[in-house]
């Protein structure tokens, strides 16, 4: 039995009988530590994912097993818990307005969908610009070989991104001249793709927000990433290249941007800083994101209990850092010796005997090359203390440092 009688504008209560159930759509990692948080504040938590076995549904007290478009299984969901929310931005937008006829829904469907569209995104971030004082990259919509043959000049060398379904790097090639315009938007099947101008990037940084029902907004401090193969590498905080001035412009933008889009929940955006300081918008995700699982070891509310504090509209927690802190995320591909096929466990006693390591694996008993099997985080007194026992790890796992 579920405890859903909580009216839509009070807070949605852990009780013991009847319990108080949270859902999350998606089984994976991230739906695994929000599971564990939820659990922690003393919620029970069901899952709905069509795989039988996930890494969230293996820690959530239910999991309905099916497709995130299935009305029966939605409505079950629905049924049984008071709020529900998303563990990753390409859940059909339609469900999570489906969901929210019978439960609080947080983020709603609207901005899932404007955070799932590339073409929906850059445009809110250009009508966003006067009140969030930042860009996104020139663009230009490719639906068709005329649309090539129109690309203005200035807009090569550029990136060539499929308007859906793209993460990871996925989705993307970088393109010098309109043939190779050409040659990437057939090879992507003529689906319709942004071609975005390449700009003098200096590195990125990723904004963690939090927006409550009331419109209360925190903000964590700017993480500064750094990418390989288009997957996160590291995620290093305080950042070693932003300044002040650029983490309070950055943090100014989330908080315009998250009223904006008039979010509930926790919404990680990502922002290049330019060579000459300026700021460009990126892209974000409606959701608990990989750059902000430092939260989890080094500040007062990991990003995890603040996706449940904004979805049962409790109070926003403490987002002060405690300790500076490197996040490394682990590949599946230190589970093999060079090109060897064998798999062999990682040495993980002597990465938790380095100081201030904690580490996180995700249930995965799959390990691939290139796959997302966990992360360890380092907090230290210093930066520079936690940036040295990153390399040793990545020393110990075989990572190029």
């Amino acid at each position: 039995m579920s405890n859903k009688s909580t009216p839509q504008s009070a807070p949605i209560l852990p009780s013991a009988h009847p319990p108080t159930w949270l859902g999350v759509m998606g089984g994976g990692q991230l739906g695994r530590m929000f599971a564990h948080a939820a659990q922690a504040m003393g919620y029970k938590v069901a899952v709905l994912e069509p795989a039988a076995d996930s890494p969230a549904g293996q820690v959530a007290e239910r999991q309905v097993q099916a497709g995130y478009d299935d009305s029966i299984a939605l409505g079950q969901l629905a049924a049984l818990c008071s709020a529900v929310t998303t563990e990753f931005e390409n859940v059909p937008a339609d469900s999570m307005k489906l969901l929210a006829q019978g439960s609080f829904v947080a983020p709603a469907g609207a901005c899932v969908a404007i955070a799932q569209d590339r073409i929906a995104e850059k445009r809110f971030f250009v009508a966003c610009a006067p009140r969030s004082g930042v860009m996104p990259a020139p663009h230009k919509v490719i639906a068709t070989q005329a649309d090539i043959d129109a690309i203005d000049d200035d807009l090569l060398p550029g990136i060539l991104k499929t308007v859906r379904m793209g993460y990871d790097g996925k989705g993307q090639v970088r393109v010098k001249t309109r043939d190779e315009v050409r040659a990437a938007f057939e090879a992507m099947d003529g689906v319709t793709c942004l071609l975005e101008k390449m700009l003098p990037l200096a590195y990125e940084v990723s904004v963690l927000t939090a927006r409550g029902h009331d419109g209360a907004s925190v903000v964590y401090p700017i993480a500064e990433n750094v990418h390989r193969d288009g997957i996160l590498f590291t995620t290093t905080v305080p950042g070693p290249n932003v300044s002040p001035e650029c983490a309070q412009r950055a943090q100014d933008a989330a908080r315009a941007i998250v009223a904006q889009l008039g979010y509930v929940g926790v919404l990680c955006i990502e922002f290049f800083v330019l060579e000459d300081g300026s700021l460009v918008v990126n892209e974000m995700a409606p959701r608990p994101h990989n750059s902000g699982h430092y939260t989890m070891d080094a500040c007062v509310t990991s990003q995890f209990a603040q996706q449940v504090r904004a979805m049962a509209r409790l109070p926003l927690g403490d987002c002060r850092q405690h300790s500076p802190a490197v996040m490394l995320n682990i590949p599946g591909d230190v589970w093999f010796e060079g090109t060897s096929d064998t798999v062999r466990e990682p040495a993980w006693e002597r990465v938790l005997a380095l100081p201030g390591a904690f580490l996180h694996l995700y249930g995965k008993d799959d390990p691939r090359r290139g796959r997302k099997m966990g992360h360890v985080t380092f907090v230290a007194p210093t930066p520079a203390e936690a940036q040295e026992q990153t390399r040793a790890a990545c020393a110990i796992l075989g990572i190029a440092p």
